[in-house]
């Protein structure tokens, strides 16, 4: 017994420093991989200034999600809108270009080169934020844009998304399709292009300028974004009439757009870190939205927001220009009619199991909560 037991000590001893010397080994591999790995310092400007919080919160979480996974080998400096890049399309325009490493933006800026880049962002009546992620990672659409994207310079990641967004702010209330016709309202893109065969007449305007317009009067609607962020924006002591749903945008995606130069040159393991982070920040930032817009909307209504919902007339109106314009974009660019029947086909199997699952759910339990 007792040599049995001696045999039993020095087994439990060499296990203890063969152990030992295996953790050891790992431990000590971690910093000699970390110190192997290259070092980067890029630039990301952004499509909105540092006091849209919503947003910026995001673009700084995708940054320290990479710093902190390549051992702050990776840094990332953000830039408000307008600080070292004017905004709008020339955000994608300098990371397609190489002026900057990478931007945080939305394609559907780009518009104007192409209809096709509208894809990146939203379509009007198109995916909802959960439908949109369907079709990116799972449906192949990611792909599909980024071969888009890759031709013209960049590779684009998903990062961040707005959910559905709001119809916007208007002087008075608009209750049938006659009170748009000559309505002029401040819509850009896409959305801007359907409201016009309505009658709208779409203003194209900085940020800045649309609260002095409306005050004015020289404009008579605006849309922006969802509760959270129009609440700041303090459109409603202009214009009280606080419309729903945003059918234009029922959901925005945010990309980090990397110069596909620089996406090239970095080595596997950074892509798939700087992939992982754009997947977590997308997450999370869906989540941040899904919690704040409700205190957002409730903000708004304390402040004399008046909500108003768009009547059938003007949504079945509304449904059917958009797809009107959808055909006329297919004759226009190759690109658009490429992309058009994948993403249609998506949308349609999405929707399949969302009205039978999700949509009888929410409408039900939504109904009851609110009384009805």
């Amino acid at each position: 017994m007792a040599g049995s037991d001696q045999s039993k000590k020095h087994i439990s001893r060499r296990t203890m420093v063969s152990g030992a010397a295996v953790a050891s080994g790992f431990v000590a591999a971690k910093p000699a991989l970390a110190q192997a790995m290259p070092e980067f310092k890029w630039r990301m400007p952004m499509f909105v200034p540092r006091t849209v919080d919503s947003v910026v919160d995001a673009a700084n979480d995708f940054i320290r999600r990479v710093s902190e996974a390549t051992g702050g080998k990776f840094q990332i400096q953000p830039f408000s809108a307008g600080e070292i890049v004017p905004g709008g399309p020339a955000l994608l325009d300098a990371a397609e270009a190489g002026t900057v490493e990478c931007a945080f933006t939305l394609s559907y800026y780009s518009f104007g080169k192409d209809p096709a880049y509208a894809f990146g962002t939203t379509l009007p009546f198109g995916f909802d934020t959960r439908g949109q992620a369907a079709w990116l990672f799972k449906g192949g659409g990611l792909k599909l844009l980024n071969e888009f994207f890759n031709a013209r310079g960049t590779h684009g990641l998903p990062v961040g998304n707005s959910t559905a967004q709001m119809g916007g702010f208007f002087r008075k209330e608009i209750n049938k399709l006659e009170d748009l016709r000559g309505l002029k309202m401040r819509i850009p893109g896409l959305g801007g292009i359907v409201m016009s065969k309505l009658g709208v007449v779409p203003q194209q305007l900085t940020p800045g300028d649309v609260y002095p317009s409306l005050e004015r009067g020289t404009i008579d609607a605006a849309e922006w974004a969802g509760p959270y962020d129009d609440f700041k924006f303090g459109l409603h002591k202009v214009a009280p009439f606080y419309y729903a749903p945003g059918w234009w945008e029922p959901q925005a995606t945010i990309m980090c757009f990397i110069n596909k130069k620089k996406w090239d040159e970095l080595p596997d393991i950074y892509k798939s870190i700087l992939e992982t982070a754009a997947t977590a920040t997308w997450s999370t930032h869906i989540a941040n939205y899904d919690m704040i817009n409700s205190g957002g909307l409730r903000q708004l209504v304390t402040a004399g927001a008046k909500i108003r919902f768009f009547s059938k007339e003007i949504l079945d109106a509304s449904y059917a220009a958009a797809f009107q314009v959808f055909d006329e974009l297919r004759a226009k660019s190759p690109d658009f009619a490429k992309i058009y029947p994948h993403w249609l086909k998506a949308l349609e199997e999405y929707e399949i199991y969302a009205r039978v699952g999700e949509a009888a759910y929410t409408n039900y339990v939504h109904r009851k909560r609110s009384g009805g």
